[in-house]
């Protein structure tokens, strides 16, 4: 009996080890195309009308999301908790109007700044193909790491700290 549940934790380790490489793997892939570019934009208006000035001297995350992309939804809290305490800018594509995201944000208690990319031309100048996409510019606001699809908190951290 211990020896048969040794022998499934070691198959269901090895499982979730082939599955996180692959994801990887796929992350990676679909962020290939991607605009690598150095931020370029300093200011952004916000859902609330408010202005947001891009910091010159701190690391910066930009995630990409919509209303109707179920792993969006997953990931927010990560998201939330990690603008708690670092500069994260949120770009709701696509997900109707200002008040459909108010009300989601509101529904799901997200308080991230956001943007309301309505017709998609911010999606289209970062080369946006699949959701959730997260950038991280360092303090001198070039790209250090791109994701898409899901992050975990801990992948966000380590990141954040990396770019400082």
């Amino acid at each position: 009996m211990k020896d048969k549940i040794k022998k499934y934790l070691k198959e269901g380790i090895i499982i979730v080890l082939m599955l996180i490489i692959a994801m990887n793997g796929i992350s990676y892939y679909k962020s290939l195309d991607l605009n690598k570019d150095r931020l370029d934009i300093n200011t952004f208006t916000l859902l609330d009308g408010k202005t947001y000035d891009i910091p010159k001297d701190k690391p910066v995350l930009i995630h990409f999301w919509a209303a109707w992309c179920p792993i969006c939804k997953v990931e927010a809290s990560n998201i939330e908790k990690i603008s708690k305490e670092y500069e994260v800018i949120t770009i709701a594509v696509q997900s109707g109007s200002k008040e459909e995201i108010q009300k989601y944000l509101k529904d799901n208690k997200l308080t991230f700044k956001v943007v309301n990319d309505e017709d998609g031309l911010y999606s289209q100048k970062f080369n946006i193909k699949g959701f959730p996409t997260t950038f991280i510019y360092n303090k001198d606001k070039k790209l250090r790491f791109s994701e898409v699809g899901y992050t975990s908190t801990i992948g966000l951290y380590i990141r954040m700290l990396l770019s400082k």
